[in-house]
């Protein structure tokens, strides 16, 4: 759906974007993750056609996206991290309003407005002023008003910051609902639980380049790390730690205590069930079973060098 290819762009000395490509797939929800400055909002703003690139090509659902031009424009929603709202207005007069921008009419209209409502929970205070909207209501409705006209790309630039937790978990299910339509969706965030919690694939971006793209799993394998397998258990333990670290796959066991022992393993939802069946070959019971999955934080930490800036 989103094809991007050797984009680059520079403001004056800055280079903001150096050679940025990835693509997303149909119903995808892509994540662009990267602190603040990393270039993530100038990359959206040329996906967007709002920003010429120096260097590099994008096409959504095969059609060229320049600032130029506004062919292919009608194939993207925006909803950027300025809130696009008249505060004086209601929320359903406001979607109304963007409703005829994009040329929806009569019926149609109504029903589509009615729709996105639904989606980011704020039908029942669909005629109430957006001024008097908390934060998270107003950024729900910003979202509601970016996919109206069904774009077959939806670009959210980080859509969470500076709300408060509740308002923030709105957002987070109304993303992953997006999911189940088909839309493809692009979504920036400083927040790594965001990109884990919504995106199936997630690029990390630094200093205006991308370090690495993949699935989280793909992510977590390029820099070794491993998922964390404690299981507690009653029985003789004699002989168990060594028998698990034999298995193919452990990478290392440990006893923790006489009732708990650690395993490190590549990936624990392939693996578990033959850990559980060597467990009970050894006659042991099992009344406890943690796993642990390696984050992105991790992840971000090992290529940076540093920890994730707000």
């Amino acid at each position: 759906m989103l094809q991007v290819t050797g984009l680059r762009k520079s403001f004056d000395e800055l280079l903001a974007v150096d050679d940025l490509s990835f693509n997303i797939e149909t119903g995808e929800t892509f994540g662009l993750l990267g602190p603040n400055g990393a270039g993530k909002t100038t990359s959206i703003s040329m996906v967007c056609g709002l920003l010429d690139p120096d260097a590099g090509a994008i096409t959504v659902d095969g059609v060229p996206i320049k600032a130029d031009s506004t062919r292919g424009r009608e194939l993207i929603g925006l909803v950027p991290q300025e809130l696009a709202l008249y505060t004086d207005m209601n929320g359903w007069d406001n979607l109304a309003f963007f409703a005829r921008l994009y040329g929806l009419r009569g019926s149609a209209a109504k029903a589509r407005i009615e729709e996105v409502l639904q989606v980011v929970g704020l039908s029942d205070r669909a005629r109430d002023k957006v001024e008097e909207y908390s934060g998270g209501m107003q950024r729900r409705l910003n979202i509601a008003a970016g996919m109206l006209h069904r774009p077959k790309l939806l670009i959210l630039d980080e859509p969470t910051v500076g709300i408060d937790p509740q308002s923030r978990n709105a957002i987070l299910d109304a993303v992953a609902e997006l999911g189940t339509t088909g839309m493809s969706v692009l979504y920036t965030t400083h927040y790594m639980e965001e990109a884990e919690r919504l995106c199936r694939r997630v690029a990390i971006m630094d200093h205006g380049k991308m370090l690495a793209c993949g699935t989280r799993r793909e992510l977590v394998s390029m820099v070794d790390e491993h998922d964390k397998v404690r299981i507690s258990v009653s029985g003789d333990t004699d002989g168990t730690v060594d028998a698990l670290a034999r298995h193919h796959g452990v990478v290392a066991a440990s006893l923790i205590d006489d009732r708990t022992i650690e395993c490190l393993v590549g990936d624990a939802s392939k693996l578990l069930p033959e850990l559980i069946a060597e467990l009970g070959d050894q006659g042991l019971s099992i009344t406890e079973i943690q796993v642990v999955e390696p984050s992105l934080d991790s992840v971000f930490l090992h290529i940076t060098g540093t920890a994730l800036r707000d």
